[in-house]
């Protein structure tokens, strides 16, 4: 059943009579007496989770356990006095605070402001007074369990929207392999292509220092490289012979068809399959389509998917040709650095060649059914 948030900030600002009742209450005073005075007006009164303590020393650990809505702590104890205590308890806050409720016969200034600077959050004077006690305590629980009601709210919105983010991504991938799929019908080697060529940079990106969100994103996004295909013509596309000057010409448009494809999205993987399909086939010296650009001017991405896709191809066979030997496709990517492609990039793509050629190797004749499950798995 959804819960709106609407709803859910409604319901927290409502404090019962029975939350009250069920407060978690310590009192801390080394006078006895004190201590059973207290525990007699918080008992008649209804509050039915009081725990009491003589011992200073145990406050800190009895908060770690039963973390308590309120403390009413004394001030002038031996040993260990009431700021020390609240010290120690500062300690353990975090981003929370310690509701504590300060027991003092001391009225003076310097006591009550050297309480509040180490968290205190109201007085009540020795001797109680039964009335004023207790509307202390009230007024400080409903703060606190306001203050809970709310830290849990925002817990919760924060797990639907990480819940509705979690969706939205598997959509998004959904969306991908679907894609992915469609392009297998146009093109037989688009399959085991983009699961091989899409590990690859992957790869290679965390080679070149990207975190492992950003890697991700290039496993996933990397896919829809040649998803412009779509648009190609059969006779273009699927051509056993060398392709024509005007055949060569409607086949370099796939860039630019997959790119419209994947535009006027703001999902970081969407945004990124865009650029990637615009710019893989760019090269480091300018020679490159469908802009020209050169150096930098080619995002870093595409950079290293260009390097990805090359390798893939080489090794693989196409209806206009047969797979090249492994050495030669290597020195087919040496002869090509810092004319097609950056040296760094293939830098960090030699370095990992081990790794590189297992992926080859683990995906050469895998069937075409495991596409979803061989694009989804680890790059690593």
């Amino acid at each position: 059943m959804f819960t709106s948030p609407a709803s859910i900030i409604e319901n927290s600002c409502k404090i019962t009579a029975d939350a009250l009742c069920k407060a978690r209450i310590l009192v801390v005073d080394d006078q006895p007496p004190n201590v059973l005075l207290l525990k007699k007006i918080l008992s008649n009164a209804g509050y039915q989770q009081v725990t009491t303590t003589t011992d200073p020393h145990q406050v800190q650990p009895l908060h770690q356990t039963e973390a308590f809505d309120l403390i009413l702590l004394d001030i002038h104890m031996p040993e260990l006095d009431g700021f020390g205590v609240m010290e120690l308890l500062r300690q353990d806050a975090g981003d929370d605070y310690v509701p504590i409720l300060v027991l003092t016969a001391s009225n003076d200034d310097e006591t009550k402001n050297r309480a509040l600077e180490n968290g205190a959050k109201d007085f009540l004077s020795k001797p109680f007074n039964r009335i004023e006690a207790l509307n202390r305590i009230r007024n400080m629980l409903e703060v606190r369990l306001l203050h809970n009601h709310l830290r849990q709210q925002n817990e919760q919105l924060g797990q639907m929207v990480q819940r509705r983010t979690a969706q939205v991504e598997a959509t998004q991938l959904e969306i991908i392999h679907r894609l992915g799929r469609a392009a297998e019908f146009r093109d037989n080697e688009t399959a085991l292509h983009i699961i091989r060529m899409s590990k690859y940079a992957a790869l290679v990106a965390k080679q070149a220092g990207f975190d492992d969100e950003m890697c991700n994103l290039v496993l996933n996004a990397s896919p829809m490289h040649d998803i412009g295909k779509i648009g190609i013509p059969d006779y273009v596309l699927l051509k056993a012979g060398k392709l024509d000057a005007e055949e060569w010409k409607i086949m370099k448009g796939h860039c630019a068809i997959g790119a419209r494809i994947l535009s006027g999205h703001d999902s970081p993987l969407i945004s990124l399959g865009s650029e990637i399909a615009l710019n893989h086939h760019e090269r480091w010296d300018g020679s490159g389509y469908p802009n020209g650009f050169s150096g930098e001017q080619i995002p870093i991405i595409a950079r290293i998917v260009a390097i990805a896709d090359v390798f893939d191809a080489l090794t693989s066979s196409r209806p206009y040709k047969e797979a090249w030997p492994l050495e030669e496709a290597l020195e087919e990517i040496r002869k090509s650095t810092g004319s097609h492609f950056d040296p760094a990039i293939a830098g960090h793509f030699f370095a990992i060649l081990p790794k590189i050629i297992e992926v080859k190797e683990r995906h050469q004749n895998q069937s075409k059914t495991d596409l979803d499950a061989a694009i989804s798995t680890p790059y690593y």
